[in-house]
C-alpha cells in the first residue's frame, strides 16, 4: 500500500524589499507579501542627539590625539627611557580645553626636564587660549543674547562649564574694552575725509559726541567717540583734538554736519578755524521750528520748509525762507526767531553748488541718527547699567560693529564736485582717476 508524504517547504531566502516611505515588506510560509510599518523618521530623529554628541566626542578626542603626538615628540614614546628626549612625563593634572563656548574637562600631560623644570605643550596652551571662548561671547552678545542666556545659546555638542552669567560677564568686559581701546587709538591718517558729521546722544545715563566721517570715495567711518556731562564746547573739544591727534588735518577744509548746538559750533571753530563749512541739520531746525506752533499749522510750515530746502538755485530757497520768516512773525514770532538763528548754515550746501544727490544725503545728521538707533538696538537686552565706562565700553563696540555694515554714502559718484567746491582740487582730481 503506498504512502503519501507531504513535501517539505523550504523557508525563502529573499531579502525583505523596502519601499522608499520606509514600510519593509515579507513573504511567509505561503508566499504572500506581509507589510510591515517602521516610523524610520521618529528613529532618526531619536539618533539626532546622539549624532552631535558623537561629533563633539570626534572632536575632544582629535584635539587629544593632538596633544599627546606633541607629549611623544618631546618626551618619546610612553614606558620606554629615552635619554636623548629632553623632557619626562611627570603625571597629570585637571585642566580643561574650550570647545563650543565653554569649558570641557580634560587632563593635562605634564613634563619636566631633566633638570625638573616644567615644559609647557604648545597645543594645550593653543586649546585652552581665551580668545576662543571670547569670540564666541563676542558674537553672542553683539547676536542679541543676554550673559544670563548664553549657556543656553552655546551649541550643546558636549558637557562643560564656565558658561554662568557672570564668567560671560568678565570674558565680554574683557573683550568689549580691548574692541574700545582698539577703536579709540585706531589711526585717520590715510582717510581722504571730505565731510564730518557730529551729534550727541543720552546713553542710559550719561552722554556721549560721536563723530563720523565721510571720505572722498563716499564711505562713512566711525571716528571716534567723547564721554561728558552735556554737549558743551569743552567735550566736543576735546573729542575734535582726539581726531587731530590721530591724523585728522586741522589745516584742511571740511563740511562739517552739526544739530544745532552751539557747544559743537563753537568746538568746531575753534579747531578747525573759519574755513569749517557748517552745515546745519535741516531735520534739527524744522523740529525746533515746528515746536513753537499749534498742531494745525504744523503741515503748512514744513511743506514750507521743504519746499525751500529743496530748490536748487542758493538765491532762491533764501528767499523762500525769507518770506516764510515775514509769515511766521505775525503766526508766532518765537518761530521766526528760532528759523531766523542759523538759517544761513541751512543752506551751506546750496552756496557751495553741491550736486542734489549729495545735498540731500549731507544736509542732515540721519546717518549717524541711524548710527545710534542701531547701537541702541544691540544694546537693548542690558537691564542694568553700573558704571560710566560700561556705557563707553558698549557704545564703542556696538559703534564699531554697526560700521561694518555701512553702505556708500548716496549720491558718492558726486564727491569730486563737492571736494572741487572745498577748494581741495589736487584731492579731487585724485578721487576722479
Amino acid at each position: 500500500m503506498s504512502k503519501k508524504y507531504a513535501k517539505t517547504r523550504t523557508r525563502s531566502r529573499r531579502k525583505p524589499a523596502r519601499d522608499p516611505e520606509g514600510h519593509v515588506t515579507r513573504l511567509d510560509s505561503e508566499g504572500a507579501a506581509v507589510q510591515l510599518s517602521l516610523p524610520i523618521n521618529d528613529i532618526l530623529a531619536g539618533v539626532h542627539g546622539a549624532v552631535r554628541e558623537v561629533c563633539g566626542t570626534a572632536g575632544l578626542l582629535i584635539m587629544q590625539a593632538l596633544v599627546d603626538e606633541e607629549v611623544e615628540e618631546k618626551a618619546g614614546t610612553k614606558y620606554k627611557q629615552d635619554q636623548d628626549q629632553g623632557a619626562v612625563r611627570w603625571g597629570q593634572e585637571e585642566s580643561y580645553f574650550l570647545l563650543g563656548g565653554k569649558k570641557v574637562s580634560m587632563k593635562r600631560p605634564r613634563l619636566r626636564k631633566r633638570n625638573g623644570r616644567e615644559v609647557l605643550l604648545e597645543r594645550f596652551r593653543l586649546f585652552q587660549r581665551p580668545a576662543r571662548i571670547e569670540d564666541e561671547i563676542e558674537k553672542q552678545v553683539i547676536l542679541g543674547v543676554s550673559t544670563r542666556n548664553y549657556a543656553k545659546a552655546v551649541d550643546g555638542v558636549c558637557d562643560g562649564y564656565g558658561v554662568q552669567k557672570s564668567s560671560v560677564s568678565r570674558h565680554w568686559k574683557s573683550v568689549s574694552s580691548g574692541r574700545l581701546a582698539e577703536f579709540l587709538e585706531r589711526r585717520l591718517d590715510e582717510l581722504d575725509l571730505v565731510a564730518l558729521v557730529i551729534d550727541g546722544i543720552e546713553f542710559h545715563e550719561t552722554l556721549l559726541i560721536v563723530a563720523m566721517g565721510v571720505d572722498s570715495t563716499g564711505l562713512k567711518h566711525v571716528l571716534g567717540l567723547w564721554q561728558g556731562a552735556s554737549e558743551s564746547a569743552e567735550v566736543a573739544k576735546g573729542l575734535l583734538r582726539d581726531l587731530v591727534r590721530r591724523g585728522v588735518d586741522p589745516e584742511k577744509k571740511y563740511l562739517v554736519v552739526l544739530d544745532g548746538s552751539k557747544g559743537l559750533h563753537k568746538a568746531v571753530r575753534q579747531v578747525f578755524g573759519e574755513q569749517a563749512e557748517i552745515q546745519r541739520c535741516t531735520t534739527h531746525k524744522q523740529r525746533n521750528v515746528i515746536d513753537h506752533l499749534p498742531k494745525e499749522h504744523h503741515r503748512t510750515v514744513r511743506m514750507r520748509l521743504r519746499s525751500a530746502w529743496n530748490m536748487k538755485d542758493y538765491e532762491d530757497a533764501k528767499s523762500e525762507l525769507l518770506r516764510l520768516v515775514r509769515y511766521l512773525k505775525d503766526l508766532n514770532p518765537s518761530a521766526a526767531r528760532s528759523l531766523e538763528e542759523g538759517l544761513e548754515e541751512t543752506l551751506t550746501l546750496h552756496r557751495l553748488d553741491a550736486p542734489d544727490s549729495l545735498r540731500r544725503s549731507l544736509r542732515t545728521t540721519n546717518m549717524i541718527e541711524n548710527c545710534f538707533s542701531k547701537m541702541r538696538h544691540l544694546c537693548r537686552n542690558v537691564k542694568r547699567w553700573r558704571a560710566g565706562d560700561m556705557a563707553e565700553r558698549w557704545a564703542g563696540t556696538m559703534l564699531v560693529e554697526s560700521e561694518k555694515k555701512f553702505r556708500r554714502l548716496k549720491g558718492h559718484r558726486s564727491m569730486p564736485k563737492l571736494l572741487v567746491a572745498l577748494g581741495r582740487v589736487v584731492e579731487s582730481a585724485r578721487a576722479m582717476a
